[in-house]
């Protein structure tokens, strides 16, 4: 009888979400089986993934807490129930997951066994609590599932995030790109964030525009941000006083995933759409103060930071003011 394989990751970022696919496709590839992936609709999994070759379907789950747990539980036993799967792997700390496939008569469930979740688990080799934080602490959970399946003989091939989107994939969606957008010197800004002391200065990327135009490397640049956002390209512009933007603050995000392939270079915050990019194989510059650098360490990403940068978190956004237009610049021209 062929192995089912299950995948269940939590967590509700896109960034984290792009860490983990290493090691959801070593999961794969170990047992030479397609797997179903279960994740956060937040995630939008089922239109960044739809075309990788080692995922067969993707199930949303809201993970909710406290009055919903139960519930919660309850969801994800009738969907292995009826799903037969005969593994189950949870990639991360919750138990929810490992009691539903333990109430389901799951034989194989797996999971790093942090606290309580071990109860429910089958492997026996579980992740330290100081194994389990070091991935929070650098910015990286995939670094988790690295150590816990390691741990548990499964071998990762890879270590560098990637996505598969086909061109055909792309071809409806909005925004629709013309000729003569396509000849342009492209470049990707990706101006916000969901912790707002990651976020360079609006007119610093301003200022970057023009440099940027002036060493033709850059001619037309896409605002990249989330509608609750628009304000920052919309200032970006302002403050530019030319027409050689596009605001893609209304795009969903496979009309993000479009403008970054369509771009020759993406420079942007520490956040979602910079690990995008990077996975999509755009050259990827990230800007990077106040927070580690180490974690893209495994990564396409080429970070820029303050020439007297140190490895350190800090909440203070007033740490991004520390990398000037001139370091950026003089990043990219070195890696062009």
């Amino acid at each position: 009888m062929q192995d089912k394989i299950c995948v269940v990751y939590s967590h509700h970022k896109l960034g984290d979400l792009i860490w983990q696919l290493p090691y959801i496709k070593s999961i794969s590839e170990f047992h030479n089986q397609k797997i179903t992936l279960i994740t956060r609709e937040k995630t939008q999994a089922k239109d960044i993934l739809q075309d990788e070759i080692y995922i067969d379907q993707i199930h949303y789950n809201n993970f909710r807490k406290k009055l919903l747990y139960f519930y919660e539980i309850f969801l994800l036993y009738i969907f292995f129930k009826k799903n037969k799967f005969s593994h189950i792997y949870v990639l991360d700390k919750i138990s929810r997951p490992a009691i539903a496939a333990k109430l389901a008569g799951i034989k194989n469930i797996l999971g790093p066994g942090i606290k309580n979740q071990k109860k429910w688990l089958t492997n026996k080799v579980f992740l330290k609590d100081a194994d389990f934080m070091m991935g929070y602490k650098l910015g990286n959970l995939g670094l988790q599932s690295k150590f816990f399946l390691n741990s548990n003989g499964i071998k990762v091939n890879e270590l560098i995030p990637s996505i598969n989107i086909r061109n055909s994939t792309l071809n409806h969606v909005s925004p629709q790109i013309t000729k003569d957008s396509r000849i342009s010197m492209n470049v990707a800004f990706g101006v916000d964030s969901f912790e707002d002391y990651k976020m360079w200065y609006e007119e610093y990327f301003s200022e970057l525009s023009h440099k940027l135009t002036e060493n033709r490397i850059g001619n037309f640049f896409y605002l990249i941000c989330g509608p609750e956002k628009r304000y920052i390209a919309e200032k970006i512009i302002k403050l530019s006083n030319h027409n050689n933007f596009l605001d893609c603050s209304n795009l969903n995000l496979l009309g993000i995933i479009k403008v970054i392939k369509n771009s020759n270079i993406f420079i942007g915050n520490n956040s979602g759409p910079l690990n995008l990019s990077s996975a999509l194989g755009v050259k990827t510059f990230g800007l990077i103060s106040g927070t580690s650098v180490s974690a893209l360490k495994h990564s396409n990403i080429i970070p820029v930071m303050p020439k007297d940068y140190v490895d350190q978190h800090s909440y203070d956004r007033i740490e991004m003011r520390k990398i000037t237009v001139k370091n950026v610049l003089d990043t990219i021209k070195k890696n062009q």
